[in-house]
């Protein structure tokens, strides 16, 4: 049922090799890190949840403990907060590193790369204003490259963007490629709120339930 899907994911992971190996000298992505899973929304599509919740079949019973209590933790968050975009740490994160990092979805593969949209216009990950990737040759005022600093660097790589937006990687025409579809999207925290009113929060119902 996720043969397409994995398939895609394969494609997209050499590509996404390709792409931070040739940004080496701006990437200062470390184990450990985790910016990027926190306060933020994590757009997830159906095929990507049921991806994802395949890979809690392989953890143990302390860390799919603590993921229940970190869910708890954010849904509560969440029934308290009144604006329109919730923000918040992804609950499979602990001790600040991913428990279903092979079973991620498209938008966690692809942080921490520039991107570029279909009108050339360059986006840094907001990790860069944090002193990390591509801090060291961009001029974060004008949000450009800056000649002076890449100049320092010393380096024959160039500072690309690359088209790895979620809205393009989720493209009808890579379900087509691979014969598959990614279905609704919605942030990763949503597809848990049903579930959270019915059992409580229990992992143990969620991960052999079909979305």
């Amino acid at each position: 049922m996720l043969n397409g899907y994995i398939n895609y994911l394969k494609f997209l992971d050499e590509k996404l090799e390709k792409f931070f190996k040739s940004q080496k000298p701006f990437i200062f992505c470390k184990k450990g890190c985790a910016r990027c899973c926190k306060n933020a929304q994590f757009p997830y599509s159906v095929t990507e949840m049921k991806y994802l919740l395949s890979g809690l079949l392989t953890l143990d019973k302390d860390t799919l403990s603590v993921i229940e209590k970190n869910l708890e933790n954010v849904l509560g968050q969440k029934n308290l907060f009144k604006g329109k975009k919730f923000r918040y740490d992804c609950p499979f994160l602990i001790d600040n590193q991913c428990s279903v990092y092979q079973y991620r979805g498209v938008v966690c593969r692809t942080f921490g790369l520039m991107t570029k949209y279909e009108n050339d216009k360059l986006r840094a990950p907001f990790c860069t204003f944090q002193g990390l990737n591509y801090s060291n040759v961009l001029n974060l005022k004008k949000r450009t490259i800056s000649p002076v600093k890449y100049k320092k660097l010393n380096v024959t790589e160039e500072p690309l963007g690359f088209n790895v937006s979620y809205k393009y990687l989720t493209d009808e025409d890579f379900e087509k490629a691979f014969c598959f579809k990614f279905g609704e999207k919605k942030p990763l925290i949503e597809w848990f709120i049903p579930s959270a009113a019915s059992d409580k929060g229990s992992l143990k119902k969620r991960k052999s339930a079909q979305i």
